[in-house]
């Protein structure tokens, strides 16, 4: 029992158990400190940060798009509207299976492949927490189908918006253009700020060139939501910035004449106004209907118009590049007249052919037994393919590529569109560069008569006629008449382009030259002769291009030519030839003559706009 109790030590272990006790509570004051300093940092220091990640829980920022501007011909009959439209829209974080979401959208409304394509695509680029459409334009019958089973389709939202429709349809396709959905391409191109809650951008045309002016500036709404992400307020909103609308310098009914002019062939007309430079008409035949591409267009029908011959896709006036045949013709006799290669009475016999010095090859005329003896006026009035083989020989390639330069043949004209061709304008340079061959002098004959290497848009020969119709005084073609401010309503007048004048060429030239444009009507051999009676006076020239070759010993018989290798018909005019109001240039793809189908064409688009519809 004693041997027990000594081994108990009281003091030892109260200084024990006190020493535990302190350790505990200290340890218990260090973890009390942390957190006491942590809640400090939290709710003083770093207080901002975390009062807006909470706020961010139930207040959004959302984008609103601003309202797209409208294009009007230049006497306002609207071309391009915004229409209301439904658009069907998800919200992907708020979906738990989005695939069988999918599928049972599609059970509801009609949802191509297309469409869920696009809408995997848009998921990937955009974030979570973004309403990415599925489907545009969507039926009073579909809305009405989604509405009902709503409550059962978390994420899922019908938005009520605007779509763009192309009043005109096919008749102003190549013009205008059209928006389509924004894709990857667009997205590298455009300000993603000033595009948010934004979904469809222009892709070509007027549509594509005059974006930043038709879209706008994007406006935001703070907005209270509830857990499900519902909006249950908006706390402040800043209005978006809707863009500008345009005026064009065509006229609806001149365009419509033209296109009724060309019937049943393809081809373009393109009618400027030769004083300031505005289009007036610019037809390309056959179109396609531009509001099939608003909201997407099937694999199916895309592929039809890819595939169809005609090109209906293919925009003639801009990119179309045609040999200008016998148009050609009064620019080289002003190139002669201005180098000094004829004073215009010498004369040359034709023959119906023409030879170069020591060579055997003969370069024929379109007519067959000759023209006899003409001097510049009567070969400009005959289309005398002989007088401008010897003409263009004499001149020599050089000059004659220095001179037409001058009226922007083979460079662009410059005009408010994309894509835009620079046709062709041989020169030795040229040649060595990309056939890597010397230039030979019959080359020189075949260019002297607008065929060989030498190719033109119809936009670039309509230009260079009203360049020759103002006496050298070069304007730039351009599409749009007047901006207007959507927000205050003013209009904002486009301002005329002047490239450099032509300021060399004596003016007994200009006059020369315009007067057998005249003859080309009014002669006794003039081959637009049945314009003749029209109630104006105009110059003008046909022309006649063919599009593949013809041996020595062969002769052209059209009746026996496949219709897609019959020459093309073409023709250029100005009018009134005194005081020139519009100048147009015509070219229809394998129509043959001129002189019988081009000319006539030409005649009633310049009757339509100088007698029944010239714009004040």
């Amino acid at each position: 029992m004693k041997r027990r109790q000594s081994l108990k030590d009281h003091p030892s272990e109260f200084r024990l158990f006190f020493r535990r006790v302190l350790a505990a509570l200290g340890f218990m004051i260090v973890l009390l400190s942390i957190t006491v300093v942590r809640l400090v940092y939290l709710q003083v220091v770093d207080h901002a940060h975390y009062t807006t990640l909470s706020n961010d829980n139930r207040v959004k920022v959302l984008p609103i798009p601003p309202t797209r501007g409208l294009i009007f011909d230049r006497n306002g009959i609207l071309l391009a509207e915004n229409v209301p439209s439904y658009r069907l829209e998800i919200i992907p974080e708020q979906v738990k299976n989005m695939s069988a979401l999918l599928q049972q959208l599609r059970r509801t409304v009609p949802i191509s492949d297309d469409d869920l394509e696009r809408f995997e695509e848009n998921v990937q680029r955009s974030r979570s927490f973004e309403s990415i459409p599925l489907r545009f334009h969507l039926s009073d019958t579909e809305v009405a189908r989604l509405a009902v089973i709503r409550h059962r389709l978390p994420g899922v939202n019908i938005v009520a918006g605007l779509s763009r429709h192309y009043t005109m349809g096919a008749s102003m396709a190549h013009v205008l253009g059209y928006v389509g959905r924004i894709d990857l391409r667009d997205l590298k191109r455009l300000d993603e700020t000033n595009y948010r809650g934004t979904t469809h951008v222009g892709k070509i045309g007027i549509e594509k060139y005059y974006e930043s002016t038709l879209h706008g500036t994007v406006g935001y709404q703070q907005v209270e939501t509830n857990a499900q992400g519902r909006i249950m307020r908006t706390l402040q909103r800043t209005a978006p910035v809707p863009g500008s609308n345009l005026y064009l310098s065509l006229d609806v009914r001149l365009q419509k004449a033209a296109e009724s002019a060309l019937g049943d062939y393809n081809g373009s007309i393109v009618a400027i106004n030769p004083r300031n430079g505005e289009i007036l008409a610019m037809v390309s035949k056959p179109g396609y209907d531009p509001n099939a591409f608003v909201n997407g267009i099937s694999r199916t029908e895309y592929k039809a118009l890819r595939e169809d011959k005609s090109q209906p896709l293919y925009n003639r006036s801009l990119l179309g590049q045609y040999p200008p045949g016998s148009t050609i013709k009064p620019f080289m006799g002003l190139a002669g007249l201005h180098y000094g290669a004829t004073n215009g009475q010498n004369t040359l016999f034709c023959p119906g052919y023409y030879q170069l010095p020591g060579e055997k090859r003969k370069f024929r005329d379109w007519k067959k037994w000759g023209h006899g003896r003409v001097n510049l006026d009567s070969a400009i009035t005959q289309s005398c393919d002989v007088f401008f083989y010897d003409l263009a020989r004499k001149l020599g390639i050089d000059d004659i590529h220095a001179f037409l330069q001058q009226f922007g043949f083979g460079q662009r004209t410059g005009i408010d569109m994309n894509a835009e061709r620079a046709g062709l304008l041989p020169s030795r340079q040229w040649k060595r560069k990309n056939r890597h061959q010397p230039w030979f002098p019959g080359e020189t004959l075949n260019t002297g008569i607008g065929q060989g290497f030498m190719l033109t848009t119809p936009l670039q020969l309509a230009s260079a006629t009203a360049t020759l119709s103002m006496r050298g005084m070069r304007v730039i073609p351009h599409m749009v008449h007047a901006v207007q401010n959507r927000t205050t309503g003013t209009l904002k007048l486009e301002a005329t382009r002047l490239e450099p004048p032509i300021t060399d060429v004596k003016a007994q030239n200009w006059d020369y030259v315009i007067k057998a444009m005249q003859d080309v009507v009014y002669g006794p051999h003039g081959t637009a002769y049945r314009l003749r009676k029209l109630p104006f006076r105009i110059a003008g020239k046909t022309g006649t291009a063919q599009v593949f070759g013809i041996k020595q010993e062969e002769e052209y018989d059209e009746s026996q030519v496949a219709l897609k290798l019959r020459d093309h018909a073409l023709f250029i005019a100005f009018a009134p030839a005194d005081h020139p109001e519009i100048a147009v240039a015509v070219v229809v793809e394998n129509g043959g003559s001129g002189g019988s189908v081009a000319a006539p064409i030409g005649g009633k688009v310049l009757e339509e706009y100088l007698m029944h519809d010239r714009p004040s």
